[in-house]
């Protein structure tokens, strides 16, 4: 396995002294896991964040072998880490996406709404801007794992936030079931900074 191709980080989990496993959704293979020789250390710590786009080069003798990845940084999500409202979108949309996809299916369209998604916590004046994408984000992987569902239609932050609360059952139950570590967590977190606009 030898591939390069853009890549937004959506895991990132410590492997020996600095070293890390990270998990990376693609447009054209979908999410792929590779081993980070030094992802902890002070050169590609900023680089290994989830959320970061990155340019990535995997490369693996055997398909039964966890590649190695190289990654170069393209847009870094690091400075709205620092913002309670942006992170925890960023930490959920991540979570969510590592955790609901299989490896190595390519989901195009997945792959450009997380990257729209992101792009607009980073630049929306405020969550009223992009709520509505991440409900829509929320929506189009149920749809496209095969769990069905209409677009949600919701423009202000209080109808987002409903149609949200109708989407926590099928999330967690079709999803997020068998799924060890509480990635619903992240979303609760998320919710609870956004009802304090309202």
């Amino acid at each position: 396995m030898n591939l390069r191709a853009p890549a937004i980080l959506v895991a990132a989990r410590p492997h020996g002294e600095t070293a890390v496993i990270a998990r990376l959704l693609t447009e054209e293979f979908g999410l792929v896991a590779g081993y980070v020789a030094g992802g902890r250390g002070r050169v590609l710590r900023p680089v290994v964040i989830p959320g970061n786009l990155v340019e990535l080069e995997l490369r693996a003798k055997s398909d039964s072998q966890l590649p190695f990845a190289r990654l170069e940084l393209v847009e870094s999500r690091g400075p709205w880490l620092g913002e309670p409202l942006p992170a925890a979108a960023i930490q959920w949309a991540t979570a969510l996406t590592a955790s609901a996809l299989p490896e190595r299916n390519p989901y195009p369209s997945l792959f450009s709404a997380l990257e729209a998604l992101l792009r607009a916590v980073c630049q929306a004046p405020s969550a009223r801007g992009w709520a509505p994408a991440m409900l829509a984000y929320e929506a189009l992987l149920l749809r496209e794992l095969g769990y069905g569902g209409a677009k949600p239609e919701a423009g202000e932050l209080p109808e987002v936030l409903s149609a949200m609360e109708k989407l926590a059952d099928p999330l967690q139950r079709y999803l997020l079931a068998d799924r060890r570590g509480d990635t619903l967590a992240a979303r609760t977190l998320l919710l609870e900074r956004l009802r304090k606009m309202v």
